[in-house]
C-alpha cells in the first residue's frame, strides 16, 4: 500500500505539526476500485486551482495517464467515471 508521511522536518518547513494534518485513518479498499485509488494518488499534483481554491483534475494529464493503464473503451469510460466520483469527494474534503 503507497501511504506519503510527511516527516516533522517537512511540515516545520510549512510551519505545521503532525496535530495540524489531523488523525490518519486506514481505509479499506474494494479490489474493483483499486486502480482507479491508485490513479487518483498518482494525479495527487495534477489539481486545477483558481484563486477560490482547487476547482478540479487536469484531465488533461488525466487521459495521458489513463491511455497508459491500455484500457478498453469500457474500462477506460469505467475509470473516468470512478475518477470523477472521488474528484468531487475530494474537492468537498477541501473545501
Amino acid at each position: 500500500m503507497y501511504e506519503r508521511q510527511p516527516d516533522a522536518a517537512q511540515l516545520e518547513a510549512f510551519g505545521l505539526t503532525a496535530a495540524d494534518l489531523g488523525q490518519q485513518q486506514d481505509v479499506d479498499v474494494w479490489p474493483d476500485n483499486w486502480q482507479a485509488v491508485q490513479l487518483l494518488n498518482r494525479m495527487s499534483t495534477q489539481w486545477r486551482v483558481g484563486f477560490g481554491g482547487a476547482v478540479g483534475l487536469d484531465y488533461n494529464v488525466l487521459y495521458r495517464m489513463m491511455d497508459r493503464l491500455g484500457l478498453n473503451p469500457e474500462g477506460f469510460d469505467q475509470m473516468e467515471a470512478d475518477l470523477q466520483v472521488m474528484e468531487a469527494a475530494v474537492l468537498e474534503l477541501m473545501q
